[in-house]
């Protein structure tokens, strides 16, 4: 098995891009999903198979460790909470509950909600039972890689054809006042700042976030078409 990175997340999906034939106009990626849409794009060193547009949401380059954030919007904390809830779970209203209870939102607590499934495939339980339709111990992986991994030789030598754009949550998690701002600016590429919104920027802010993406999707013929061989 391979193991939980942000390299590997990023092989996958050009793996399966590679299956389908296909190359996407934009790639948006959130947090961790951040790091991966830029590794996806640094595995083509120096030209893109076509113009390809990048948002990476609340997330930077290189570390990425929260320092003094709000307890409500640590996805490291988030993690930990949930792996350490017991098995199965009687409903969603009881982990919404316990979120709300343990200092997150009810929009992040509804969201998290959706990830439970029914838990059919344990011996002695009622069918309406629940458990995760992911695993938690994976996520745990790809989290501490996300922290670790560095991008920022990408900002420094993009490929041909990248445009990449990065929005920053107004009450980010993130070390953005260490200097990364100017960083990212200072090699050619755009920061926005999302008003209102912590990290879960698409619970926090849905509205303006789309504000933010939508002028560069204008241009984009929405139609799937197969890219060129890559």
């Amino acid at each position: 098995m391979q193991p939980h990175t942000v390299h590997t997340a990023a092989s996958d999906i050009i793996a399966l891009l590679r299956s389908l034939k296909i190359f996407p106009h934009a790639l948006v990626g959130h947090s961790f999903g951040g790091k991966v849409v830029m590794g996806m794009v640094q595995q083509f060193a120096n030209t893109l198979p076509r113009p390809l547009q990048v948002w990476v949401l609340d997330s930077l380059p290189g570390d990425v460790r929260a320092a003094g954030m709000d307890s409500s919007s640590d996805p490291e904390k988030l993690i930990s909470l949930l792996r350490n809830i017991p098995l199965p779970i009687k409903s969603r209203t009881q982990l919404i509950d316990h979120l709300l209870e343990s200092g997150f939102s009810k929009a992040i607590a509804q969201w998290v909600a959706i990830n439970l499934r029914p838990a059919y495939s344990s011996p002695g339980v009622s069918s309406s039972a629940l458990t995760w339709s992911f695993d938690l111990d994976g996520i745990r992986d790809l989290y501490r890689s996300y922290e670790a991994t560095n991008l920022y030789p990408l900002l420094e030598s993009p490929p041909l054809g990248l445009r990449l754009d990065f929005v920053k949550a107004e009450h980010s998690s993130f070390r953005w006042s260490g200097g990364d701002e100017e960083k990212i600016m200072q090699y050619g590429h755009r920061v926005h700042l999302l008003p209102g919104a912590g990290h879960w920027v698409h619970t926090d802010n849905p509205t303006q976030l789309y504000n933010i993406l939508a002028p560069s999707f204008g241009g984009v013929d929405m139609q799937q078409r197969k890219a060129g061989y890559y």
